[in-house]
């Protein structure tokens, strides 16, 4: 709250159908708002005052823009009045924390707007809420004046719903059709962009029927069942090994609902390079990237339409007899499994295994919240999903996202089981909430995945920088979480072997906070260094002309 949007939290208190969560930070508010539509498919909404307050938000913004999640966050500003005053002299602040957010947010947000009467109140609102869910989904933000929270205002707001595409079909299923007719190792990759449009379920049975293999980028890889027999791993710099050795084996591509970002393809002339690929995704701006690759083909689709335009197709391809062969040995070899020789080199704790572990002892239904560095790769690297919702802040990736985006999954009131895995460093980065987890007594399960230093960082740094590790592991510090914890009025838990998370506690109706002391060197394994392609990954292996990761792949490559 705040002076300047404090008629707005008023008339929402003593609205009888309305309800309000106050957090300790604007940013983690916005975070916890791009949470719950990932988790209800419900639009958050955030109210911030003036100046700091609007400014906090923007992190959060920025990471529903990203990943295509609808917010609407309403801003208080200052008195139109305050402006007039100054005969239209060009001052940096008319009034006190007056600030021009609607122009600070604008590149991050799908609509931003400042209204000037209550008339145009009710319109922006029902505007920007469409706006918000038509096309590719995005955040929108309403800037209001404190004379016009002030207004009186009667009548109801209408909300029309999201534009959608006409019902005649475009052609995407010839295309796909006569896309695949020749492959003889095709290969489906399965995006965001697919769950997102609410086709997880037609996506999975066009594979199955099709008896196509699949592999996922991490974003798709919230929206299936992972023990899928087609299905091969996640893919990109710290994806899975055999899942990178299955792409750049194969001759098609089918990319549906995922941009495609450099995180996914390593060096990016090298992306399959064996392949021609089609692409099917709702913006045409992620499909303009590929004009200058010839073997990069472009459907301009709401993947919304998939199973209508699919609905009939009769797929053929002229897979290679040994193509299923060589992916299901693939898949065999590498598919689950997550070394660490960095763990086992300093006899501490793998955080795999306390990934692994954890995996087994949540429910189906579970909610899994995941931050950024090295506890993100960690997490989607071992975690192996059946129904649990699990995601992160995937395109702006920010310090400090798990933690608010739990708390925005457990206000919603549901049964499920909330479990947040974080690091060391970004659980400071909101750790002012943890007194919001407290007040609600929400009983969020928070592993704080704890290496004392920012481990992806100190990675890039053994490659670069000889192992220098400035304001990574030298001049980095971290407080006594316990002794924080427990001021927060929180239960604490030190854990320093996978068994010592117990299922009693992740079952437990009270909010935990667990403690996992890793080895300050405890690396991602394996990931790609910059400037290799996918199938160039480290720790490097040890392998010869023989092997069958080079069937098709090529020997030598």
């Amino acid at each position: 709250t705040g002076g300047a949007c404090a008629f707005i939290v008023d008339a929402i208190a003593r609205h009888e159908d309305l309800e309000y969560f106050p957090f300790q930070h604007e940013q983690a508010a916005a975070m916890a708002a791009d949470a719950v539509y990932k988790v209800s498919g419900t639009v958050g909404v955030t109210v911030a005052t003036s100046g700091p307050g609007a400014t906090n938000l923007i992190t959060g913004i920025a990471c529903s823009y990203f990943d295509s999640i609808p917010s609407i966050h309403i801003t208080g500003q200052v008195n139109q009045i305050e402006k007039s005053i100054y005969l239209g002299a060009d001052v940096r602040q008319a009034g006190f924390q007056e600030t021009k957010i609607v122009e600070m947010v604008k590149p991050i947000t799908k609509y931003a707007v400042q209204v000037t009467s209550v008339e145009a109140l009710r319109v922006e609102l029902a505007k920007a809420y469409k706006i918000a869910l038509s096309g590719r989904m995005g955040p929108v933000l309403i800037d209001v004046p404190m004379d016009v929270q002030q207004a009186e205002i009667t009548g109801e707001v209408y909300f029309e719903p999201a534009d959608i595409e006409p019902d005649e079909l475009v052609g995407l299923g010839k295309r796909v059709s006569e896309f695949l007719s020749k492959s003889k190792r095709p290969l489906v990759l399965f995006g965001g962009g697919v769950g997102l449009a609410g086709q997880s379920d037609e996506v999975i049975s066009f594979l199955e029927k099709h008896h196509l293999p699949f592999v996922s980028s991490w974003h798709g890889s919230s929206f299936f069942d992972h023990s899928n027999p087609l299905y091969c791993g996640s893919i990109g710099v710290y994806g899975n090994r055999g899942a990178n050795f299955v792409l750049q084996s194969c001759d098609a591509l089918l990319v549906l609902g995922s941009r495609l970002d450099n995180r996914q393809r390593g060096k990016v002339e090298a992306f399959a390079s064996k392949a021609d690929v089609l692409v099917v995704d709702i913006d045409r701006g992620e499909l303009d990237k590929h004009k200058n690759n010839a073997r990069h083909n472009m459907f301009h689709l709401d993947l919304k339409r998939f199973d209508a335009e699919m609905s009939g197709q009769n797929i053929t391809t002229a897979a290679d007899p040994g193509w299923q062969g060589y992916w299901g040995a693939i898949k065999r070899k590498y598919y689950g499994l997550c070394p660490s020789t960095s763990a086992e080199a300093y006899g501490s704790l793998s955080p795999y295994e306390v990934v692994k572990h954890i995996n087994r002892l949540i429910d189906q239904d579970a909610i899994v919240t995941v931050d950024d560095g090295a506890n993100l790769c960690w997490v989607y690297q071992a975690f192996e999903r059946t129904n649990q919702t699990i995601f992160t802040a995937g395109g702006n990736s920010p310090m400090g996202y798990s933690f608010p985006a739990a708390l925005g999954a457990a206000l919603l009131g549901s049964e499920r089981q909330v479990i947040s895995f974080t690091g060391d460093g970004s659980i400071q980065m909101n750790i002012q909430d943890l007194q919001t987890m407290k007040n609600f007594e929400l009983p969020i399960k928070l592993f704080v995945l704890n290496n004392f230093g920012y481990g992806i960082i100190k990675q890039f740094q053994d490659t670069w920088f000889d192992g220098r590790y400035e304001a990574t592991g030298k001049g980095y510090s971290q407080p006594d979480f316990k002794a924080v914890v427990e001021a927060y009025g929180l239960a604490y838990r030190r854990i320093e072997k996978a068994d010592d998370i117990l299922m009693e506690d992740i079952q437990s109706s009270e909010g935990i906070v667990f403690d996992v002391i890793l080895h300050p060197n405890t690396l991602i394994e394996p990931k790609i260094d910059s400037g290799n392609p996918l199938h160039i990954m480290s720790p490097a292996l040890d392998l010869t002309e023989d092997d069958f990761e080079f069937s098709f792949l090529g020997a030598g490559e």
